[in-house]
């Protein structure tokens, strides 16, 4: 019988880094598109930028139906039996049907474990445990301060936890030995390269963006938007480069485009500032590894820019931006900005400063450590398939 692949958590590919990572795990793996499966809470836009082409789409919460054989028995269960996960089990019921010893069920989602209590990972964790199927908990990041004793538990349960960036994985290899290292899936993504908009000058262009996240983190209101926009002021009066902003995530309730549309309203009379729309995660891709810079908050548009030697100065909230600057460069400062210190107004053009100023030694860093840096990614497919052997 062939391996299953179950992915989940997923979001849906508004946020073309989920989009990311399911093409790169699809591709790593060599995975069929038969023996795939991806349970989907957006499943219009994952067909939007056509991965049902390479896997099986599957809503990963199924519509109770009142008055069904199944809803019945939940009642039972909850109010008779009292039963708490009963309803639960019912309405993912399609993704542990599917479950089974020849599964491997990878979850993909890089950082679900920093958003507050993931109920719902423990949940179908301790499921699909139960069914003897492979748990992967693949290509993660863990803010060290978050893991408390309930995360430890589910922690331990998983048959091997890949990390993406070291200061997850020192961190996680004391809770389960079988916690390895290696680079995001993302950083061997393919790039296509569309026509360029008339504005955007190859390699004479900044690539910028934004994301709400930064905005709800930040430590003064409003510095962040003001920083960005004394960001691109500076770069307009001093240097001749043109600027694109480019979006990455494009949710209804989480959306770049909201406050880069700000930015362009207030620059686009320059000129030189354009606006890059919605495209699959290739494209943008595409787009972001001809700039001569960029300054992002998103972490798999920064991985576009590493990956293409792109000098890349991340606005971080996190432990993912500050690990993998550290395991690229041997340091974070100078390539990451929390966006938690932003005190004044000019931070992040000073940060960009710096980076002009080291241009040429950033790209050249880059260009030595890629090739063997992406090529790790490679490994990861043996170590999976020995699970199963």
């Amino acid at each position: 019988m062939n391996t299953k692949f179950l992915l989940y958590p997923h979001a849906g590919s508004g946020n073309h880094g989920c989009e990311a990572l399911v093409r790169g795990t699809c591709e790593l793996l060599g995975i069929e598109k038969d023996d795939t499966y991806l349970f989907s809470t957006g499943i219009e836009q994952d067909k939007n930028v056509h991965l049902d082409e390479i896997c099986q789409l599957r809503n990963q919460n199924q519509e109770i139906q009142r008055m069904s054989i199944g809803y019945l028995k939940a009642i039972v269960q909850n109010r008779i039996l009292k039963d708490q996960e009963a309803y639960d089990r019912l309405s993912f019921k399609g993704l542990f049907d599917l479950v089974d010893k020849n599964t491997i069920a990878l979850s993909i989602g890089g950082d679900n474990y920093c958003y507050g209590r993931p109920a719902h990972i423990y949940f179908m964790n301790k499921y699909i445990r139960q069914k003897g199927a492979k748990n992967i908990l693949w290509g993660c990041s863990i803010e060290p301060t978050e893991i408390n004793e309930e995360m430890k538990q589910d922690l331990k349960g998983y048959d091997m936890i890949v990390t993406r960036e070291s200061i997850t994985y020192n961190v996680l290899n004391k809770i389960n030995p079988n916690t390895v290292l290696y680079p995001d899936v993302a950083f061997q993504l393919d790039t296509v390269k569309l026509d360029l908009p008339s504005i955007f000058e190859e390699n004479n262009t900044v690539g910028i963006n934004v994301s709400p996240l930064i905005l709800e983190r930040e430590g003064n209101e409003g510095i962040t938007l003001k920083n960005y926009k004394n960001l691109i002021s500076g770069i307009l009066d001093n240097t001749d480069m043109k600027i694109a902003l480019i979006p990455h995530v494009c949710w209804e309730n989480n959306d770049d485009r909201k406050p880069l549309n700000i930015l362009y309203e207030e620059f686009k009379d320059s000129g030189r500032v354009l606006m890059i729309g919605e495209h699959k995660c290739m494209e943008q891709k595409g787009f972001i590894a001809r700039c001569r810079f960029f300054i992002g908050a998103r972490t798999h548009a920064t991985i576009a820019a590493y990956s293409s030697c792109v000098p890349t100065l991340v606005v971080g909230y996190s432990v993912k931006a500050k690990g993998i600057a550290t395991d690229l460069f041997g340091t974070y400062d100078n390539y990451v900005i929390p966006v938690q210190s932003l005190q004044k107004e000019d931070d992040l053009w000073n940060g960009f400063l710096w980076m002009l100023e080291n241009e040429r030694k950033i790209k050249e860093h880059l260009y030595t450590v890629m090739p063997e840096y992406k090529n790790k990614v490679l490994e990861l497919k043996s170590k999976i398939y020995s699970l199963i052997e």
